[in-house]
């Protein structure tokens, strides 16, 4: 096979996808070690990049890959990236036809980061802007889920 040959577009839609399952495994995981969370990182991040490449990638695909990377960092004691990532998961979520949920967890995002660096105001105003946005959610079970996720954060 040359690289003429070779579906680039496959190999990011798998790859997007791929990363960010294994991130989910990975942040899953009750015992991970340090290797563990480092994978976390680079999957979450590669997940993210395969999407950037991806000419059918939306805001709001952007707005998930920027919600993971900020979620992986969080968890893995980097807390100032989190909220970096954060950020970058609510401006895309703030543009126009993307699905409430990402604005939602976009501020779960942001909670999680600021909680992380023990910034408990700013978590708590997160939080509550998530609540929030939650209301404009139309589907029961993803609602919950963003409610049980907003509960595992300090504030």
């Amino acid at each position: 096979m040359t690289l003429a040959e070779f579906d680039h577009a496959a190999a990011h839609r798998f790859f997007a996808a791929d990363c960010f399952n294994g991130t989910w495994d990975l942040l899953d995981r009750k015992d991970r070690s340090a290797e563990d969370d480092e994978q976390m990182l680079l999957r979450a991040a590669a997940s993210l990049w395969h999407w950037t490449q991806r000419t059918d990638a939306t805001p709001e695909n952007l707005s998930v890959g920027f919600w993971l990377v900020s979620r992986a960092h969080a968890v893995a004691g980097s807390p100032e990236e989190s909220v970096r990532y954060g950020e970058l998961s609510l401006s895309e979520a703030g543009k126009p036809g993307v699905a409430p949920y990402a604005l939602a967890y976009a501020h779960e995002a942001l909670a999680r980061g600021h909680a992380a660096a023990g910034r408990r105001k700013q978590a708590a105003d997160h939080v509550a802007l998530a609540r929030k946005a939650s209301d404009r959610l139309a589907d029961e079970e993803t609602k919950k889920m963003l409610l049980t996720d907003l509960a595992t954060i300090p504030t």
